[in-house]
C-alpha cells in the first residue's frame, strides 16, 4: 500500500517512513507562512491561509496521488496526524480513493522507531581488530542464513575516520534510525543476533545510548587475523582511492597517531605506498581498540583465529566454532 508522507520537503528530508513518497501540501515557504500566521493572528486566519495556498494546487496533488497509488489504496501521514493529513485525506477521498490517515502521525511513528532500537535483543558482537574484515565476513554470515544487523551499511559508512571514502553519502540520523527500525522488525527474536562492533559514532551517525547500552551488555567473539591479512584487506579496501582524501584523513588522528607517524604516512600516500601508510595507521587504531577490548574482556565468549582465510570460509568457521557456546548462552539469556 503506498504511504504518502505530506510535510514539507524539508521536514521529509531530514526522515521519512521508508519507501514513503513525498507530496507535502504545502512547501518549505508556505508551510512557514502558515506557521507565522498562526501565531501572530490565530488558527482561524492561519486555515484561510493554508486553503488559498493549496486550493490553486489541489488538481496537481490529486493528479500525483492518481500516479502514486496505481489503483491501490493509501496511507497518509503528516507531523501529528493533524490538519495536514487530514485536509490531504479529505481531498483525496474526494478525488475517489480509499486513504488510511496515520493517527498521531509521524511522531507517533518515531515513537515505535525507538522502542524498537531500545528492545533487549539476544545480540552477539563481532569484533576484530581493524582490517580484519568484520563488515564482510557480517556480510557471508548473512548469506550463510545468519541473522545479522548490518549498522555500517545502514550508515553508508566503514566506521574509522577513513570510513567514509568510497560510501555514498549519509542518511540523516533520524533516518538511519528509521530505516534500522525495519530492518530490526525483520529479525528473530528466539536465535543469536550477529552485530560488528562498532563505537558510538559511525560517521556523523550517532548511536542512541540505550542502543549502545545493549551492545557494550552483549557477548563478543573476538577474531584474529595476521597484521599481513589485515595489511592485505586495507590495501585492497583503499586502494582505489585518491592519495589526496586519505591524506586529507591522517591529520585527523595526528593527536593519537603521533605527528611524526602521520608526516611518515602522508610521505607514504606521495609515494605510492598504500601499505606503509595504512601500516602506520595501525598503530593507532590497533592501540585504542586493545584499551577498548580490555574494558570488556570478561565479555569475551570466545576467540577464532581466521588468518588466511577468505570472508566466506571465515564466516563458515566462525558460525561452526561459536555454535555450541552461543547455543548454551541462548539458554540462560533468551
Amino acid at each position: 500500500m503506498p504511504v504518502l508522507d505530506v510535510r514539507s520537503p524539508s521536514e521529509y528530508a531530514s526522515g521519512h517512513v521508508p519507501g514513503a513518497h513525498s507530496l507535502p501540501i504545502f512547501n518549505d515557504d508556505e508551510r512557514a507562512q502558515v506557521g507565522i500566521c498562526y501565531k501572530q493572528k490565530g488558527q482561524a486566519k492561519a486555515i484561510r491561509l493554508g486553503l488559498s495556498l493549496v486550493g490553486p494546487k489541489m488538481a496537481e496533488l490529486v493528479a500525483q496521488a492518481d500516479v502514486l497509488s496505481a489503483g491501490e489504496p493509501l496511507e497518509v501521514y503528516c507531523w501529528r496526524g493533524g490538519m495536514r493529513s487530514q485536509s490531504m485525506t479529505w481531498l483525496l477521498e474526494t478525488a475517489g480513493h480509499q486513504v488510511t490517515r496515520w493517527e498521531g502521525g509521524y511522531k507517533s511513528y518515531r515513537h515505535r522507531v525507538l522502542d524498537t532500537w531500545f528492545q533487549p535483543r539476544p545480540w552477539v558482537v563481532l569484533s576484530a581488530l581493524t582490517g580484519s574484515g568484520k563488515t564482510e565476513i557480517l556480510r557471508a554470515m548473512d548469506m550463510m542464513g545468519a541473522p545479522i544487523f548490518d549498522l555500517e551499511g545502514l550508515a553508508h559508512h566503514k566506521g574509522s575516520a577513513f570510513g567514509h571514502i568510497g560510501e555514498s553519502l549519509q542518511p540523516s540520523n533520524e533516518q538511519f534510525e528509521n530505516d534500522g527500525a525495519q530492518q530490526l522488525t525483520q529479525l528473530p527474536t528466539n536465535t543469536a543476533l550477529w552485530l560488528e562492533d562498532e563505537s558510538r559514532s559511525i560517521g556523523q551517525i550517532w548511536l542512541q545510548n540505550a542502543f549502545f547500552d545493549l551492545k557494550k551488555a552483549a557477548p563478543l567473539v573476538v577474531l584474529q587475523r595476521s597484521r599481513e591479512n589485515r595489511l592485505d584487506h586495507l590495501v585492497d579496501l583503499y586502494g582505489q582511492a585518491s592519495p589526496e582524501a586519505l591524506g586529507e584523513v591522517f591529520p585527523k588522528i595526528a593527536k593519537r597517531l603521533g605527528h611524526q607517524n602521520t608526516q611518515w604516512a602522508l610521505d607514504a600516500l606521495k609515494s605510492g605506498d598504500l601499505r606503509s601508510a595504512a601500516d602506520l595507521a595501525l598503530h593507532y587504531y590497533d592501540r585504542t581498540y586493545t584499551e577498548s577490548l580490555e574494558k570488556r574482556k570478561e565479555q569475551i565468549l570466545t576467540t577464532v583465529d581466521v588468518t588466511d582465510l577468505s570472508f566466506e570460509d571465515a564466516a563458515a568457521h566462525i558460525l561452526e566454532q561459536t555454535q555450541p557456546m552461543i547455543r548454551t548462552w541462548l539458554t540462560h539469556h533468551v
